[in-house]
């Protein structure tokens, strides 16, 4: 893995290739191609493309695709998944892929792997009601906690939208009918084997992979809590990322797993760990703020099981009427976004890397205005390299 060789915390970004209200899927592409340009000029490390499928607002269905055409279109700066979901595709299509794209790109390619796909089929599996015949006496709600400056809030549970028919629909049209997904760590596992060139079949049968068998990826694993993904980089070895944007109420719970379960590896000496925060910034407070607007309506849909919609506009946002149900169903996400001016969001970002003890950090940005969105990554680059952030953990990692 190449690790920075600088003191500074790095900064890389995570794009889903939004699609604004009143555009479509090429517009969302060619702000991609666009903003991975800038961002290389501004100097972010890596730049990430997740994976979304149904989903009317986020281009971004096919990662090896769209890896390929942001190398080809810049020069210096890393790419990558953030994360292929390993429970819609077998781990030599994987590798065959991103094989491909470092055969060309020799060096600067990411593979991070997540089990979204395997959680969601998990969750929606859970009973819907306790089975004793007493039921138990209510729970106390959870609470909102701060951890040395860092909003840590409660729990949401994604039980009910796994069950949900939009995501019923998705995994059952994303596998072969009857196809059964391996084990998360089996997979993470056969696509090192295909990389190192040591896979052997059940009976001892080698295979190689043409791409991929000796590809110089840098291999990583996201998770969203302490589960079976963190328990898996550490093992293994491998760098982690952490969602602080997504699951904001297990970041913690998630980088103290890896780090327990870590162990040397040829790839890395010590635990190295990203933390994802979603950020909007511009001049002042008060236009992040307004910029930032949409992205309740927008989780919202999410939540409720549409899926991401094309992201909305200002006017969109402000004409919503929202109940205190629609209110409770986004409070997480909303209440731990980092919007406002570059000193502010600096500052916000210096208490995530504090408390979580990041190695690195990947900041989000949706606005409904590509210019905006590339304006909000300038500023961030230049506030976060005039302020120098340097490395450093809490007491408990050191």
């Amino acid at each position: 893995m190449t690790v920075p060789s600088s003191p500074a915390v790095p900064l890389s970004i995570l794009d889903l290739a939004p699609i604004p209200s009143g555009g479509g899927a090429g517009d969302a592409l060619r702000n991609t191609i666009d903003l991975a340009r800038r961002a290389e000029e501004f100097g972010y490390h890596r730049y990430w493309v997740a994976e979304h499928h149904f989903a009317t607002g986020v281009a971004g269905s096919a990662p090896a695709v769209l890896i390929g055409l942001i190398a080809a279109a810049t020069e210096t700066i890393r790419v990558g998944s953030g994360a292929v979901q390993l429970g819609h595709q077998t781990p030599i299509a994987v590798v065959e892929q991103f094989g491909l794209i470092d055969a060309l790109h020799p060096g600067r390619v990411d593979l991070g792997l997540g089990r979204s796909g395997q959680r969601r089929a998990e969750l929606a599996a859970e009973p819907t009601r306790p089975s004793p015949a007493r039921p138990p006496a209510p729970a106390e709600p959870a609470r909102a906690t701060v951890v040395d400056g860092l909003l840590i809030p409660p729990p949401f549970s994604y039980a009910e939208l796994a069950r949900s028919p939009h995501l019923a629909a998705q995994a059952a049209l994303l596998q072969q009918p009857g196809a059964l997904t391996p084990d998360f760590a089996e997979q993470v596992d056969d696509i090192g084997a295909f990389l190192a060139g040591t896979y052997r079949t059940p009976d001892g049968y080698a295979l190689h992979a043409v791409p991929g068998e000796g590809a110089r990826l840098e291999l990583w694993v996201l998770g969203s809590s302490g589960g079976q993904s963190a328990q898996v980089a550490g093992e293994r070895g491998l760098p982690f990322a952490a969602n602080y944007h997504v699951s904001p109420s297990a970041v913690l719970e998630a980088v103290e797993a890896y780090r327990a379960s870590f162990k040397p590896s040829a790839v890395l000496a010590a635990p190295y760990v990203v933390v994802s925060a979603d950020v909007v910034v511009a001049e002042d407070d008060a236009t992040a703020r307004e910029l930032a607007k949409p992205y309740a309506l927008w989780v919202r849909a999410i939540r409720s099981g549409q899926g991401a919609i094309p992201y909305p506009t200002i006017a969109d946002a402000d004409a919503h009427e929202w109940t205190d149900a629609d209110r409770e169903l986004v409070a997480d996400r909303v209440d731990t976004q980092f919007a406002g001016s570059p000193a502010t969001v600096v500052e916000r970002l210096r208490v995530l890397q504090r408390v979580t003890g990041a190695d690195e950090l990947l900041v989000t940005t949706i606005t409904h205005d590509h210019a905006d969105r590339v304006r909000s990554f300038e500023l961030l680059a230049t506030a976060w390299r005039e302020a120098g952030v340097t490395a450093g953990t809490r007491e408990a990692h050191r």
